[in-house]
């Protein structure tokens, strides 16, 4: 019984084990080939569950998804002789993997190998676009002859598709772009001293015209001063003369009174002779 029971065991686990290795489930992100003992025998791109001989066969797994690789930065010479430093980025899928698995075998080679033709076409792009083409609207258009170039020769080569090429960043290298700044910096002060200077001239001239104005208003004034105070002195001594004419006497005595009002108070001490002609009107009120 005991040796019954192992041996019905052992086979299970054969069966588990050989269950195992002929079954395989692929996802739908992925697809698969199968070779045999290092020769391809099939590719599987739809998910769901398969069966391969066991031992003999062997899954290689590959990715349905888009791919990215990111080259780094390379410097480059425009068409006007311009260094420029630009790092493209490639999205890209594999469409032929039994081709992918021969020429490039996997992600890491096909990035390498990418990379090399990306750089390539990059670099012979550039060179006909000016830097101020590559770095304004001339871009899109020169990324795209990129790609276009790019998907040929992978496609053909090594079974995959260019989705798209695109610069993250396009710039001056590290040693240029400090003399570069150092223009702009110029460029820009002498602009800006350019406008203070019209600034302090068109100043200098409202100033001027201001001064203008209000030295003509000034004289205006003072020139509508005098005449009106010239007027105002003769209606006055007018108005003294007929006052005087019609009663000499009594105009005297109020100019007395506005004379002792003006030098008389409590503290005022005056020493004058009797006969003084300030007396006149202290000494009788009616001199008459």
């Amino acid at each position: 019984m005991s040796n019954k029971t192992t041996a019905a065991a052992l086979l299970v686990a054969i069966l588990l084990i050989v269950g195992w290795s002929t079954a395989f489930v692929v996802d739908e992100t992925e697809q698969v080939i199968i070779t045999q003992f290092g020769q391809f025998k099939r590719s599987i791109s739809e998910p769901g569950l398969y069966f391969k001989l066991p031992l003999a066969q062997t899954i290689v797994r590959m990715e349905r998804r888009i791919l990215s690789s990111d080259a780094p930065a390379q410097k480059y010479l425009t068409l006007d002789k311009k260094r420029l430093v630009a790092d493209p980025i490639t999205r890209w899928r594999i469409v032929d993997p039994l081709k992918y698995y021969m020429t490039v075998h996997d992600e890491s080679g096909a990035r390498a190998r990418l990379d090399d033709i990306v750089l390539s076409e990059m670099r012979r792009e550039i060179s006909s676009h000016n830097f101020g083409d590559i770095v304004g609207n001339a871009r899109d258009p020169l990324m795209k002859a990129v790609a276009e170039r790019t998907h040929n020769k992978a496609k053909d080569e090594f079974g995959i598709v260019i989705i798209d090429v695109r610069i993250k960043r396009a710039d001056l290298p590290t040693e240029v772009q400090e003399s570069v700044f150092s223009r702009m910096r110029a460029e820009r002060e002498r602009i800006g001293k350019k406008y203070r200077s019209e600034g302090e001239e068109e100043a200098a001239m409202i100033r001027a015209d201001t001064d203008k104005k209000k030295t003509i208003l000034l004289a205006k004034a003072y020139e509508e001063a005098q005449k009106l105070r010239g007027e105002g002195d003769a209606v006055s001594t007018k108005i003294y003369a007929d006052a005087y004419g019609k009663d000499p006497e009594f105009y005297a005595f109020l100019r007395s009174l506005e004379v002792y009002e003006e030098v008389i108070n409590a503290q005022t001490s005056v020493v004058l002779s009797t006969d003084s002609a300030l007396f006149k009107y202290l000494d009788s009120p009616n001199p008459r």
